[in-house]
């Protein structure tokens, strides 16, 4: 589950470290010394320790006995098991979009296409993967179970390091682009066999993608 939005010391602290480890400053397997963050974000020790330990709840950080605490390594299994969590949480979502769907909900959807469109055809991946991120929150949230979102919020935090590996080649910026649009569409007039294939489509390329790419760094460091 999330951290809270509060204005706590552990609150901030939460946040920088959960955002500093999906956006990768953090590597796989990187040693989070607790006494080392207390120093650099000029806190005591106490809610480092505190945060570290709603990391390794969160699956983002493994603590190691008598060695430390880790950025979790992602194997290929674990990628497996975040994007089966993707698909079952974000079909959640589409199945119930016809009730839930408004004006204003629609009316977004239309709006963060607009972003995806702009960031694709100006080559900003960043800003592309940040708008396809909060598209896929709406597409949860149009399930209207606040235990749903909290769940794909755990799993988001997870997924979040590997975006930008699922979109790895011009092609596969482009093709998933094209996705996006089709699932927009499909959502805005209801058709809900289309969205939910569109989906399942869109999560297993980018699970692909993302093994290859991972395999491929795997080889390249064992050369």
């Amino acid at each position: 589950m999330a951290e809270p939005k509060v204005k706590t010391i552990r609150g901030q602290v939460y946040q920088i470290l959960r955002d500093d480890i999906c956006s990768g400053k953090y590597e796989p397997g990187f040693w989070l010394q607790e006494k080392e963050l207390a120093e650099q974000l000029g806190v005591s020790r106490s809610p480092v320790r505190e945060v570290l330990r709603q990391l390794v709840a969160d699956g983002l950080v493994i603590e190691v006995p008598n060695k430390g605490v880790y950025v979790k390594e992602f194997t290929l299994r674990d990628i497996d098991e975040i994007f089966d969590m993707r698909v079952l949480l974000e079909t959640y979502g589409i199945q119930r979009s016809k009730k839930n769907m408004t004006s204003v909900r629609r009316q977004k959807l239309f709006e963060l296409l607009e972003l995806l469109e702009k960031s694709c055809a100006a080559g900003d991946l960043d800003k592309y993967v940040q708008i396809d991120e909060e598209l896929h929150i709406r597409i949860v949230e149009l399930g209207g179970n606040s235990l749903v979102e909290s769940t794909y919020d755990r799993v988001r935090s997870m997924n979040q390091q590997f975006r930008v590996l699922s979109l790895a080649s011009r092609q596969r910026f482009s093709d998933s682009m094209e996705e996006h649009r089709r699932l927009i569409h499909a959502l805005a007039v209801g058709d809900i066999a289309s969205a939910e294939e569109t989906v399942r489509i869109h999560l297993e390329l980018a699970r692909r993608t993302i093994k290859e790419q991972l395999m491929q760094g795997k080889m390249m460091e064992e050369n």
